[in-house]
Parts: C-alpha cells; sequence; structure tokens
C-alpha cells in the first residue's frame, strides 16, 4: 500500500469496521428485520466493540495487512468478544449465529487483507 504507517492503519480500521457493518445490514435484511439506523447500531455495537478490542490485541497499526496478527485479531476479536458481548446485553445468540458470523466475518478481515497484499505485490512488479 502507497500510504505512510498511520495513514495506512487509519484505512485498515475503516475497512475492518465496513466488513463487520456489512455483515450487520447483510444479516438483518436477511431476518426482514430492516436497516433502520437503531437497529443497526443495536446489533453492530457488540462487533464494533469486539473489533476494538481484537485490533489492540492484535497491535493491527502496526501491520495493518499482515494476516497474523492483525487480520486473525479483528477477526476473532469481532465474533468472539462480539458474540460475548451480545449475551451480556441480552441480545442472545445461537450455535449456528456463532458459525455464519465466524465464517462470514472471517472471509470479509481476512479476504481483504489477501486482495490488498495481492495488489500491492502487482502494483510494485514482485509478482
Amino acid at each position: 500500500m502507497p500510504y505512510p504507517g498511520p495513514v495506512r492503519a487509519a484505512l485498515a480500521l475503516l475497512a475492518d469496521a465496513c466488513c463487520v457493518l456489512a455483515f450487520v445490514v447483510i444479516g438483518r435484511a436477511s431476518h426482514s428485520d430492516g436497516e433502520t439506523l437503531a437497529g443497526v447500531a443495536s446489533t453492530a455495537w457488540p462487533f464494533l466493540a469486539g473489533l476494538a478490542c481484537g485490533e489492540l490485541a492484535a497491535r493491527a497499526w502496526r501491520q495493518p495487512l499482515a494476516l497474523v496478527p492483525s487480520g486473525v485479531g479483528a477477526w476473532l476479536g469481532a465474533v468472539v468478544v462480539g458474540q460475548g458481548l451480545r449475551v451480556l446485553a441480552g441480545q442472545g445468540t445461537a450455535p449456528a449465529f456463532i458459525v455464519v458470523s465466524l465464517v462470514f466475518v472471517g472471509l470479509f478481515l481476512l479476504g481483504w487483507r489477501l486482495a490488498a497484499r495481492s495488489a500491492a505485490v502487482r502494483v510494485s512488479g514482485r509478482g
């Protein structure tokens, strides 16, 4: 990525948050829950808080495009901490929802990093 470190880290955090929000909006739409701002915010906050925990634990700002630890930390933080916060907040969860969130969020948070790394290699001419 041609951006300096702090900008790259901020863009990575923004991409991660967008992935989590896409997961929430798609999930709410598939269950006919609607996409009101309040509804999306209510569903998203546990996952976004978990994402922040995972980013901090992995120190993702150091290597924002790295699958490990940044991508995996963001992924597991968003899902594991996010699901835990949902339970504590009384929103509930189910085994199928845990699996769906692990798969979807994992594909998105790791997938955009793989795509960005691949594009960076192509642009630099090393690939």
